[in-house]
């Protein structure tokens, strides 16, 4: 019987090449999509090169480097959406949200709603967050739950390559305003992985199991996954716990079935994330986890994340102040009873 399934092919990307892949076949394949954003075109290609190459190749009318006015950015970009673009905005760090956030909160996340659907912004806002490369405080914030606070918004955040490719030509696609947050580790990052090519989507709302257990889920997102990996390999080769690791890459739309189906099997569940622990996205996730099976769980549901303190610039003192292996790993086997003592 002859296969007519189509054949995905795969090239070896970083993360920062994965995210210039997707915008390149988003603007070869739809002439709607345009970029917008500080620095993006000649000669840099943005700070983090994700789109080198790009003016070259589509021109100064498509990709175009603005002034550094984030509010004008957005509200730009908000302008070309409703006017039946699909524009593509790079905030160049989250931190200046608190610059753009009047655009982006009170006009592209409520317009479908207030006009009653009768206007649609399929506007993709593209932020790098997060810290580990000593940007200090005023460049480093992780600020997740502040977006998935507003109504209207999608957030997601990759942590692979491969999941950055997919999720950007999915927010591209979508008819809603999507919010991409790339964290500068990984776009730094020269760790280059198998990526289809094409025009392959992850779709909104999916998380991904990383690694299977049956002892403990952990919840992860962006560069806190790498973390939850290392953390599972040393409890199980350390004390035998078998550890489920989820990716969730989608916060909103959130991919509550498959946390709960896991968090069923483990009874018990560690949210870890790189924003601050206090009032943090994890501390949804633990309600929601709660609410549903606090009859079940064997152990209240913990989180991990940074301490409560503006992020230091010292390279010392921010991991310090920021999750890791070990915080990740102490947490875990506190669950189980283990101390200082008897390990």
């Amino acid at each position: 019987m002859k296969n007519n399934s189509p054949v995905t092919t795969t090239s070896l990307m970083t993360f920062a090449q994965a995210l210039n892949s997707a915008l390149d076949h988003a603007l070869n394949t739809n002439p709607d999509v345009v970029l917008l954003g500080e620095d993006i075109g000649i000669p840099s290609g943005g700070i983090y090169r994700v789109t080198q190459g790009l003016e070259e190749c589509y021109g100064a009318r498509r990709v175009i480097t603005t002034p550094i006015s984030e509010q004008g950015i957005i509200g730009v970009g908000t302008g070309l959406a409703l006017s039946g673009k699909r524009p593509v905005v790079e905030i160049m760090l989250m931190d200046y949200l608190t610059i753009a956030s009047d655009q982006l909160v009170n006009h592209a996340a409520k317009l479908r709603y207030t006009t009653d659907g009768a206007c649609r912004v399929p506007l993709t806002v593209r932020m790098h967050i997060g810290g580990g490369t000593m940007g200090g405080a005023q460049h480093s914030q992780s600020l997740e739950a502040w977006l998935t606070h507003i109504p209207g918004l999608n957030v997601v955040m990759p942590s692979t390559p491969e999941d950055a490719r997919g999720l950007l030509l999915s927010c591209i696609n979508n008819d809603d305003p999507c919010v991409m947050l790339e964290c500068i580790e990984l776009l730094w990052s020269r760790e280059q992985q198998p990526v289809p090519t094409g025009a392959q989507q992850i779709s909104l709302g999916k998380a991904r199991i990383r690694r299977t257990g049956e002892d403990v889920t952990l919840i992860a997102y962006g560069r806190s996954v790498a973390w939850s990996l290392q953390a599972s390999v040393d409890v199980e080769q350390q004390f035998g716990i078998r550890c489920e690791v989820i990716d969730l890459r989608s916060l909103v739309p959130l991919d509550l079935p498959l946390i709960l189906n896991s968090a069923r099997k483990t009874r018990r569940v560690v949210v870890v994330h790189a924003a601050g622990e206090f009032c943090g996205y994890g501390a949804e996730i633990a309600c929601l986890v709660t609410e549903a099976l606090h009859t079940s769980l064997l152990h209240p549901v913990s989180r991990v994340g940074s301490h409560a303190s503006p992020v230091p610039y010292s390279s010392a003192l921010e991991k310090l102040h920021s999750p890791n292996e070990q915080r990740i790993t102490d947490k875990i086997t506190q669950m189980f009873g283990f101390t200082e003592s008897n390990r």
